[in-house]
């Protein structure tokens, strides 16, 4: 399937995704967010991908929502101001998934970010599994600027990544934190020197875990996003039931006789296909 926001790509089963609309600061139209869903669902239907790269063309990641987007939020003709709300309320939650499909997807997914990361490009990267960096990349807090809270997971998800009182500072202000400041804090775990370098490094890390099982990858992120959100007791008890049943694989013989005879481990793809939600 092609998409008009960005080109995606399937290579060494990573899978892709690079914004190609750097003459509009790669901001996010109506078609973007449809899209980040659209590509999502192929990816998790595709046996092929075991790692996600998302990533960017031109100086900036993301300028964020385009102004087109807001004009498109307003129901026409003459409706009830509750049903109004209700309806917008509704838009938001909709907004929201465009990104929760990346927390979901089984795959973990990695964001290579240069220039700047503003607004909805924040919400976007703070779904990611993890987040690397070029040196000039900055990340903006900007919807204070514009006299809005923040709404597609921000202020849900950056709590847990990085100091609430700097982040606090930088939700109220809508300061610039830039690259070596958030290696610092924990939000991005390495700084490259140019773009070019960062996009070959974070693929280069994709291809590494995409060599690793891959039914051990996403058992590994569906436990830790489940302890993220729960009691280390109810974790330990998600952990000990997931390994009762998947424990039952191939791959942990395989991995042990690859590396006993130095040799890459060969790992069979995932089921990806879902045959009930395909028939529906």
């Amino acid at each position: 399937m092609s998409y008009s926001s960005f080109d995606f790509t399937v290579a060494d089963k990573v899978a892709h995704i690079a914004f190609n609309r750097p003459d509009k600061r790669n901001s996010m139209t109506l078609a973007f967010w449809q899209e980040m869903r659209a590509v999502f669902g192929e990816i998790d239907g595709r046996a092929d991908v075991r790692a996600v790269v998302i990533s960017s063309s031109g100086p900036h990641f993301s300028s964020g929502m385009d102004l087109s987007v807001f004009g498109s939020l307003r129901p026409e003709g003459e409706i009830d101001e509750g049903r109004k709300r209700e309806n917008l309320r509704r838009q938001i939650l909709w907004f929201q998934e465009c990104f929760s499909v990346i927390e979901s997807c089984r795959a973990p997914v990695l964001a290579a970010i240069q220039g700047g990361c503003i607004g909805g490009g924040v919400d976007l990267i703070s779904d990611c599994d993890m987040r690397y960096a070029s040196a000039d990349a900055f990340f903006t807090i900007k919807e204070i600027d514009i006299g809005m809270v923040a709404d597609v997971g921000t202020l849900q998800r950056l709590p847990l990544l990085m100091p609430d009182g700097l982040l606090r500072e930088l939700a109220y202000t809508g300061r610039n934190l830039r690259a070596e400041e958030a290696k610092a804090c924990g939000l991005v775990n390495a700084v490259f020197a140019t773009q070019q370098e960062l996009v070959a490094g974070v693929l280069e890390i994709a291809r590494t875990i995409a060599a690793k099982s891959p039914l051990a990858i996403s058992g590994t992120k569906e436990i830790l996003n489940y302890g993220r959100d729960h009691t280390i007791a109810d974790g330990l008890n998600y952990i000990a039931t997931w390994n009762a049943g998947m424990l039952v694989t191939k791959d942990m013989p395989e991995a042990f006789a690859a590396g006993s005879q130095k040799r890459a481990a060969k790992f069979d793809d995932i089921v990806a296909e879902v045959p009930a939600a395909k028939a529906r």
